[in-house]
């Protein structure tokens, strides 16, 4: 237990617990909206606000808060107003991003390439005090919002006209949904990395969809299996040195595999099980008189 000792240990497990909590609690909905890469793309968007944060000498945390809400605005009213040329639109907002956080941060007296590195994969040692604020305040805000409206949102997420028909504020709950994917990149960018942050929304839904049938299992699953791989792979680089955002995502996957191993025997005895009781319910009924032996030839 000696890797609780430092005071940045401390600091990076608690940004590390925030993170395996709030990014599957986003990247459920995300998936079931079949939207798994849209916090790749709010990444990219992010790395702007990291670099306008050098430049201004303000919290890049806060103004790459500020900057993927805006982003991830844009992108929602693309993805519902945008025609033929949507998917180019993304394209150029997407890489706007990335470029001009490169340019702004090389622009800024205080930072290099060295600082774009940490948020792009995530580090240990750079999590402040100032960062472990700003990440609880964010986080809480994603918990309260991914479990206070999850009604809500699942509806959205399903099926958005049924959701509008029973009355529901479609387009006010789906812009609500991509601010808060914006605000979990932000939250996850000091541990596992802004170009990392996409697969921990999504790896551990997909592995918890391996073995749950309901979404409520599967959101509970997905948070349980992102702290489980959050926590493990911070401790993990404190004695390997290595990059903790792909440390996580690796631990990720390798549950994702195992679990996918497990559940493929266990769905061919479910299928055989609900085989043999349809064999059973159908040798029960009794057999009924065809339509043509009433017809006289």
């Amino acid at each position: 237990m000696d890797f609780l000792e430092p005071a940045f240990m401390q600091r990076a497990l608690l940004a590390a617990l925030l993170v395996g909590i709030t990014a599957p609690a986003v990247g459920v909905y995300l998936v079931q909206r079949r939207q798994a890469l849209m916090g790749d793309g709010i990444g990219h968007v992010a790395m702007t606000g990291v670099g306008l944060g050098f430049l201004l000498n303000s919290s890049p945390v806060w103004m790459a808060t500020l900057v993927a809400v805006a982003g991830s605005v844009a992108m929602e009213l693309i993805r519902a107003y945008g025609k033929t040329r949507g998917d180019l639109t993304l394209a150029l907002l997407f890489y706007g991003g990335m470029a001009g956080g490169v340019l702004l941060i090389n622009l800024s007296p205080t930072g290099s390439n060295a600082n774009l590195t940490s948020y792009l994969f995530g580090s240990l040692s750079t999590v402040s005090p100032e960062d472990v604020t700003a990440i609880s305040i964010l986080a809480a805000f994603v918990v309260l919002v991914t479990v206070g409206l999850r009604r809500q949102l699942f509806a959205v997420s399903q099926d958005e006209e049924f959701a509008r028909v029973t009355g529901l504020p479609v387009r006010a709950l789906n812009l609500l949904i991509a601010v808060t994917a914006a605000v979990t990149v932000t939250v996850a960018m000091r541990v596992v990395g802004l170009l990392l942050v996409s697969a921990l929304m999504v790896v551990p839904v997909a592995a918890a969809q391996q073995l749950s049938k309901s979404f409520r299992a599967t959101f509970v699953g997905a948070v349980v299996i992102g702290v489980v791989v959050a926590l493990s792979g911070t401790v993990t680089t404190y004695y390997v040195e290595a990059p903790p955002g792909a440390t996580i995502v690796l631990y990720a996957i390798g549950i994702f595999i195992v679990l996918t191993l497990l559940a493929t025997p266990l769905a061919r005895r479910r299928a055989r099980a609900a085989e043999a009781a349809t064999r059973a319910c159908d040798a029960k009924v009794p057999a009924t008189r065809r339509p043509t032996d009433d017809v006289k030839v």
